[in-house]
């Protein structure tokens, strides 16, 4: 999958397209978000639940949470930090100090690498780019959610009380005894993968010379997520408890191995998906050569560094979905744009069991824009 040059940002050409497009958005009413919103604890295993939806002009603003979370509550992003992660490599591209279609032999020692993609009893390793693991287009396992050589998955131990702690190292030992998924690169092929971004990550510490966390940490500050953090956290330690069905489950050992997961709040999340698609660090052409789309698993598809959520006309026949990317998170914490509506919704409803739930929201309050 080729990808596209890097243009550098132009503010002033962003400013004239969006001016020239007339955005049809009805005001979406607090009482009707209200509503909406309060809703979802009526699901079950839904303890509680933020939502903060704004149009791309602030003209409409509204926040509104159920339950045992506020508009004000730290919670787990969990897989929204892919997106923070396609930041910072993403500039890191504009800026030319990267390519993305630079191996990760440039960066990453024979000792990993060796061994880490063996398709039909041969290595691919050596043809690994930056570009395959920011668009999941890799083929290599995930370590978390894909079988084990014993069948097990890590992710329903982790779920079920066995926190692991997860290092790097770790990872690509674990990996190398897993089935691949396919060569490198193959045509209309992506698989959704925790490794890949494992992996991106140890490429921007040998990039910048920086860890993760800070890489992470200079975000918040240069966007003003003062909210936002990488766990764990003396600074987060009201964050909203993460739940499996009815249970609280304690990922702390997990967190503290890989140094890129994040708490935030619906605030600080609109601060980043706002900056990600609002035109003042890329421009739309930019976003649109990110959309090399390939299905993962539905209703969802993924580009280079972020994620489509699409339900088909068809099964959405008396009124079509629009477009919304970004990306969600395992935990039901989602953080989208709606190009057509020119809007942003960010929020969690804070349960790994049912995340479905967080969609049907998402869905209805789209719909009422």
């Amino acid at each position: 999958m080729p990808s596209p040059k890097p243009p550098v940002p132009n503010i002033e050409n962003t400013a004239t397209i969006k001016s020239e497009i007339k955005i049809e958005m009805k005001l979406l009413k607090q009482e009707t978000l209200d509503k909406i919103v309060a809703q979802t604890t009526k699901n079950k295993n839904i303890q509680g639940s933020v939502f903060h939806i704004e149009s791309a002009d602030k003209s409409m603003s509204l926040f509104s949470s159920s339950g045992n979370i506020s508009p004000e509550s730290h919670y787990y992003i969990a897989s929204i930090n892919k997106l923070i992660i396609s930041f910072i490599t993403l500039r890191l591209w504009q800026k030319k100090a990267i390519n993305l279609e630079e191996k990760l032999s440039n960066y990453l020692p024979n000792e990993t690498l060796n061994g880490l993609l063996v398709h039909n009893s041969k290595d691919y390793s050596g043809e690994l780019t930056i570009l395959h693991l920011i668009s999941h287009t890799s083929g290599l396992p995930c370590y978390l959610i894909d079988k084990r050589p014993d069948g097990k998955k890590n992710m329903d131990l982790i779920l079920n009380g066995h926190d692991q702690s997860w290092p790097i190292d770790k990872v690509v030992s674990e990996v190398k005894k897993m089935k691949s998924k396919f060569i490198p690169g193959t045509k209309g092929k992506a698989s959704y993968s925790e490794t890949n971004f494992r992996l991106l990550d140890r490429v921007l510490e040998v990039v910048t010379n920086k860890p993760i966390q800070v890489l992470l940490a200079d975000v918040f500050q240069e966007l003003e997520m003062n909210n936002s953090f990488v766990l764990p956290s003396n600074s987060a330690d009201n964050c909203a408890p993460i739940y499996f069905k009815q249970n609280q489950i304690d990922i702390n050992r997990y967190w503290k191995s890989t140094h890129h997961d994040i708490v935030s709040t619906a605030a600080d999340q609109m601060k980043f998906i706002r900056a990600f698609f609002g035109g003042k660090y890329f421009t739309p052409e930019f976003i649109e050569e990110l959309k090399k789309w390939n299905a993962i698993f539905f209703p969802f598809k993924y580009g280079i560094g972020i994620q489509k959520f699409y339900i088909p006309r068809l099964l959405s026949p008396f009124k079509a979905v629009p477009e919304l990317i970004g990306h969600c998170g395992s935990v039901g914490s989602v953080a989208f744009y709606l190009p057509d509506k020119e809007a942003y919704i960010t929020g969690t409803v804070n349960q790994t069991s049912n995340p479905a739930i967080v969609f049907r929201t998402m869905v209805k309050l789209v719909n009422k824009l």
